[in-house]
């Protein structure tokens, strides 16, 4: 299976933007293929993916025509750089560890025709041919060059997506040398973002997010993602988006959408991000917390809609913060953790106390009032905008994943957060403050039942984010996130201290005793 996409009229200077595009949709494992004659630009479209995926600004980046190869370190991933003109045989290529290179990065193969059938099936071709002069200003050698992208096998599908992303960047303008395109290092999802900045004006983030093929069955016929509720491509976030925007926070604008490709340009909200701004030292992190709790507290006057329509005709509709997503997120602790710690699965029998206690809870969680349910409202989710005014001044992002529930969950999300220490003070502190601001609006409001449901989904929440974490280090191979762990532990101790938990306290102090808490997994 092949497809292609072509680009007539490239000039040198806006190779380097196509080679923004290429490094952003590269992955380890990827091998491309740079064909052309002699001069015709397959050097240089080269060395600037290697640029753009990271390479050291001063690192000199020679064309491997005597060296036959040259690797990289960059900051994405290792890249090795082919140049197979002098090879005299096919059978030469085996030598030079190609595979190796495409274990954990990519291959750039200039003169790819020389290696015969030795180059993976799945590969992009790039092939660059001589349009001839085309006028002052169109390159170094006033020539133009047409250029097309062939994916073959599994890249196919790729090159599709890409025509599609350049597309929707060219919608807006930003496909051309007047605009540089930079990866932005991700969280643990799918997701992948871009920045693009302009040579005037304001720049933009490119979201990709294509569709994710469903996961295994694992409980009545349906996979995590769809029990937890999990958004699976753009159309949520794009549907959030506009409720929020009209509750009057600052969640990013969507200036462009292609919602069957998984595609948006949306505002660029800077890069403040509150987690940063504290381990800097560089704003203080009372003020950052005590407004993203006014936040909150406006957000709680605002009733979540149950659908939303989107412009291509489909309707977004809300999900509620069942038992069973509940439930199934406190399952990782069992599923992940206990397995990485313990070294076996944990007992039937304490498997079955275990969500024994937890059903109980979570009846009593239903007959609570219902408000929104972001998910993910915590510091590396929230951007400090002083420049705007009220509620304003906190950007929000990743909330594709909101659902109509306990607006508790938000609350405990930022003041027990699990990657920056909030201490007990500053947690009153806030809590004190959100409860205040409610009951002024809210006649009736019950604190008390209130605090429950901070403290149970507390517990729920940090016994999730336990479960991640240990899912992530042993089967995503990202250890780093283990370092939370303390931190977690330590909110956890804190939110089962309710009288209410007491027999989940019970349990985890059973089968997690407090020298236990926080060790590191084996």
């Amino acid at each position: 299976m092949t497809a292609s996409h072509t680009i007539p009229g490239v000039r040198e200077s806006e190779l380097v933007r196509l080679a923004e595009d290429i490094a952003f949709v590269a992955r380890p494992g990827d091998l491309i293929a740079l064909s052309g004659e002699l001069g015709a630009g397959k050097t240089t479209l080269a060395r600037a993916i290697i640029k753009a995926l990271g390479c050291d600004e001063r690192e000199e980046i020679p064309s491997p025509t005597f060296t036959l190869v040259q690797s990289y370190a960059t900051r994405r991933m290792p890249v090795a750089h082919f140049d197979l003109y002098r090879i005299n045989a096919a059978s030469e290529i085996d030598e030079l560890g190609l595979d190796l290179a495409l274990n954990d990065g990519i291959a750039l193969v200039e003169w790819p025709e020389r290696a015969g059938d030795r180059l993976p099936a799945s590969r992009l071709e790039i092939r660059l041919e001589d349009e001839g002069g085309a006028g002052p200003g169109a390159g170094t050698d006033g020539a133009t060059r047409r250029v097309s992208l062939v994916g073959q096998s599994e890249w196919a599908a790729r090159v599709a997506r890409l025509a599609a992303m350049r597309s929707l960047l060219a919608s807006d303008g930003l496909d051309g040398e007047a605009s540089s395109l930079s990866y932005l290092q991700g969280d643990a999802s799918v997701r992948r973002y871009a920045r693009i900045a302009r040579r005037a004006g304001d720049g933009v983030i490119l979201m990709d997010w294509a569709r994710q093929p469903d996961g295994p069955a694992i409980r009545d016929g349906l996979p995590y993602s769809r029990i937890a509720h999990l958004a699976e491509d753009v159309r949520p976030f794009v549907a959030i988006a506009a409720a929020l925007r009209a509750a009057g926070l600052s969640v990013p604008q969507i200036y462009a959408q292609d919602l069957d490709h998984g595609f948006l340009l949306i505002e660029d909200l800077g890069d403040r991000v509150f987690a940063i701004e504290v381990r800097t030292g560089t704003s203080d992190q009372a003020q950052l917390w005590r407004a993203a709790t006014e936040a909150l507290a406006a957000l709680d006057g605002v009733q979540p809609p149950e659908a939303i329509p989107l412009a291509d005709g489909n309707v977004h509709r809300i999900p509620t913060y069942d038992r069973g997503a509940l439930s199934i997120e406190t399952e990782l602790l069992l599923d992940w953790y206990c397995p990485a710690l313990h070294g076996s699965p944990v007992p039937a029998d304490a498997r079955a106390e275990f969500l024994s206690l937890w059903g109980a809870v979570f009846d009593r969680l239903a007959a609570m009032p219902v408000g929104w349910v972001l998910r993910d409202y915590h510091s590396p989710n929230l951007l400090w905008l002083p420049e705007r005014e009220g509620i304003a001044r906190v950007g929000v992002i990743d909330f594709q994943d909101a659902m109509r529930g306990p607006p508790a969950y938000d609350l405990v999300s930022l003041l027990q957060d699990a990657r920056v220490d909030v201490a007990p003070e500053l947690e009153a502190a806030a809590f004190d403050h959100y409860c205040a601001a409610v009951a002024a609006r809210q006649r009736g409001f019950d604190r008390d039942a209130f605090a429950f449901a901070y403290a149970a989904l507390g517990a729920q929440r940090n016994t999730k984010i336990v479960g991640i974490f240990a899912r992530l280090a042993k089967r995503d191979g990202k250890p780093a996130y283990l370092r939370h762990l303390p931190r977690l532990w330590r909110y956890l101790e804190r939110d089962l201290e309710h009288p209410a938990l007491g027999g989940l306290k019970s349990w985890y102090d059973r089968h997690f005793p407090a020298a236990t808490r926080g060790r590191a997994l084996p």
